[in-house]
């Protein structure tokens, strides 16, 4: 494994909880990807939710046995409303927005539950700007607000990250450091 350190022009300031950054396209964009908080993966619930069952099996059984049938009705009941909210839960778990910055183009793909809506824009006529506690990109034919899953503290950096890529991506600005290191570990076979 090797380590590699390279100056890049994103992330000025500390925004690792924020949103994660890479560079796409062999160096040639960047993309942020901004992830709903949560603690548990759809996998984790569901292992959560089958030792739930398996408690409340047991403990509605011993009841059941000692000839209270009822608990055990109530125990499915239970289960059952738990089951559907924590259902609910897994299908967003996975929300987010993914904001990528390419020469010549800008892709905004929102993901929520099972739907997924895609926008392109032009970044010569992309404007970015904080509308309330979002970020809007619009241009002509067109506009998006991202920054549902961030913090209203992390938007003006986002802002000013987003400005800054959208000019490099319509030729408007060089390329350059912003003094900030990224590291990137390679696996070697």
């Amino acid at each position: 494994m090797s380590i590699a350190v390279a100056s890049s022009p994103w992330s000025t300031v500390s925004s690792a909880t924020a949103w994660s950054v890479r560079e796409v396209s062999g160096g040639q964009g960047v993309e942020w990807v901004l992830r709903r908080n949560c603690s548990m993966t759809p996998r984790q619930v569901m292992g959560a939710y089958l030792s739930l069952c398996a408690v409340s099996a047991v403990i509605a059984t011993v009841f059941w046995w000692h000839g209270a049938s009822a608990v055990l009705w109530f125990a499915g009941l239970e289960l059952s409303a738990v089951g559907v909210a924590w259902l609910v839960y897994a299908c967003h778990a996975t929300d987010r927005e993914t904001i990528t910055v390419e020469r010549g183009v800008v892709r905004v793909e929102h993901r929520c539950g099972r739907r997924v809506e895609q926008v392109r824009f032009d970044p010569t006529w992309l404007r970015v700007e904080p509308v309330g506690d979002l970020v809007e990109l619009s241009a002509p034919g067109g506009r998006v607000r991202v920054g549902r899953y961030l913090r209203t503290q992390y938007l003006p950096a986002l802002v000013q990250e987003l400005r800054r890529a959208v000019q490099w991506s319509s030729g408007c600005a060089p390329w350059a450091g912003s003094g900030r290191e990224w590291v990137t570990g390679t696996q070697s076979k």
